[in-house]
């Protein structure tokens, strides 16, 4: 199993990859110094560059009361989670690449985590001590994604196993969770919901 790489408060500058795709990929997770570190671990819409202590209802950004029917102050597509702002997208203030690195970097959309998933190979291997895929687009060129777990109430989960990387999308039926790109050795998953004060990777893309 992978051992835990500690992520640093400042780190190498990313490398944006053409995969062949509509959006350029990036070379490594925020956090990372190389492509198999974990990097840092974000709620939902949270953008501070270090992994929090406490990935709670409580401790979340957006949380106005105590659990995961809000009220919400933003991303609400139902009443019953707040008021009704229709913002499915994360705007670039809430957004962790963008907040980050800057330049044109941004969190993938839905759509581009699917393009990821059905018009390339994925090929689970392993670097050095952690496992993850090799992601070969139609360039010839790859990526590769660790099986960083993710974090909630309980600590670190799942490293080494399972991977969890936050899309740019709210899950518009309930809001209290956002879509993710997520991954065992098996098998990858698109448009898999998930709590939003959960911490997971991020890896940013880029025009």
């Amino acid at each position: 199993m992978a051992s835990i790489l500690v992520p640093k408060e400042s780190f190498a500058q990313p490398t944006a990859v053409d995969l062949g795709l509509s959006v350029k990929w990036a070379d490594r997770n925020i956090g990372s110094d190389t492509p198999e570190e974990f990097g840092f671990y974000f709620a939902w819409g949270e953008t501070k560059a270090k992994t929090k202590a406490d990935y709670t209802w409580t401790k979340y950004k957006f949380e106005l009361g105590t659990d995961a029917h809000g009220p919400f102050s933003k991303y609400v597509t139902r009443e019953a989670y707040g008021t009704v702002d229709y913002n499915t997208m994360l705007d670039l203030e809430d957004d962790a690449a963008r907040a980050n690195w800057g330049g044109k970097w941004r969190m993938p959309t839905k759509w581009e985590c699917e393009e990821l998933k059905n018009k390339c190979k994925w090929e689970w291997i392993s670097i050095g001590s952690h496992d993850g895929y090799k992601i070969t687009g139609p360039s010839g060129n790859s990526i590769f994604l660790p099986a960083a777990g993710r974090r909630d109430d309980k600590g670190l989960q799942y490293f080494g196993v399972f991977g969890d990387y936050w899309s740019s999308s709210i899950n518009t039926a309930d809001p209290y969770c956002a879509l993710e790109l997520s991954f065992y050795s098996s098998y990858a998953f698109v448009n898999t919901p998930c709590f939003r004060y959960e911490g997971c990777s991020v890896r940013p893309v880029s025009k």
